[in-house]
């Protein structure tokens, strides 16, 4: 999926949600517990519930990796149903993975190849050999980690270099030059969303993968107003605010109310920048 058809979405949807499948067994409604696929079947109808609402989703792989070969079946079982039923959306691999070499390419080829996802989270610290490997797949995306929103991003992201560059700026600007707007995306935590101007300095073309509102506090209008581009370029996660806003059997529908909620606020946003 490339830049223009994410922005043929948005504007279709009127929305620029990312649903983010952080599924947890424990979390999960009790009813669901004793089937055998249970974290499948939550998916299944969380992305039948929002798939009109949002334009991607992101399965966070700890949560899958952590059950072995059921958990790795489950989320292959979910990208599928994705990829059959809704194949317009567009799917995250929240991965995270930051190797070099032989390391790097065999993951870019199971996310790519094997798990057919559209874009993987990689950690950019090992430099490009963490990167290049994941850029050689055509209409694939990598998202790197440019601003990340926990407290221990203070302990090295905003470090400044000889230059008197923050890191995440010399992430951001270096990393650029290792592809294009239509092939890498980065992360900015939504609570660091005063930092977007600094990063729309640096890449004002490029997508943002935002993580951080709801749950974890960040505030959307913010996101948008120092964030947002001529495309839109923003793909703004929700996790647990929408997949665990219900634990009973009705959790399907309660889920798609509070992401009609996050997507009615984008809507009103994108008609207000002219972007609809």
């Amino acid at each position: 999926m490339n830049s223009e058809h994410l922005f043929d979405q948005i504007k279709l949807k009127q929305s620029f949600l990312c649903i983010g499948l952080d599924t947890e067994m424990i979390k999960l409604p009790g009813h669901l517990r004793d089937m055998n696929l249970p974290l499948f079947e939550f998916n299944r109808q969380i992305i039948d519930a929002t798939h009109d609402l949002a334009i991607a989703y992101k399965p966070n792989l700890a949560f899958y990796e952590c059950l072995g070969e059921t958990g790795w079946h489950q989320l292959e079982l979910t990208v599928n149903h994705i990829r059959e039923r809704y194949p317009h959306i567009f799917i995250i691999a929240d991965a995270k993975r930051g190797d070099i070499g032989n390391t790097s390419k065999k993951y870019a080829e199971t996310f790519f190849q094997q798990l057919n996802f559209d874009a993987v989270t990689v950690a950019p610290y090992m430099g490009s050999d963490s990167v290049l490997p994941f850029l050689e797949y055509p209409g694939r995306w990598v998202i790197i980690l440019a601003v990340t929103s926990n407290k221990g991003a203070d302990d090295f992201q905003f470090l400044s270099s000889g230059n008197h560059e923050r890191l995440f700026e010399t992430i951001l600007r270096k990393s650029a030059q290792w592809g294009n707007p239509g092939n890498i995306m980065y992360v900015v935590g939504a609570t660091r969303a005063s930092l977007l101007v600094k990063v729309r300095d640096i890449v004002p073309d490029h997508f943002l993968l935002i993580p951080g509102i709801g749950a974890q506090g960040g505030d959307l209008a913010e996101v948008a107003e120092y964030g947002m581009n001529s495309k839109c370029g923003l793909i703004v996660n929700s996790s647990r605010a929408i997949i665990y806003a219900d634990s009973t059997e009705r959790f399907a529908l309660v889920a798609r109310e509070k992401a009609l909620e996050t997507q009615l606020q984008m809507k009103n946003i994108l008609r207000n920048k002219g972007l609809y």
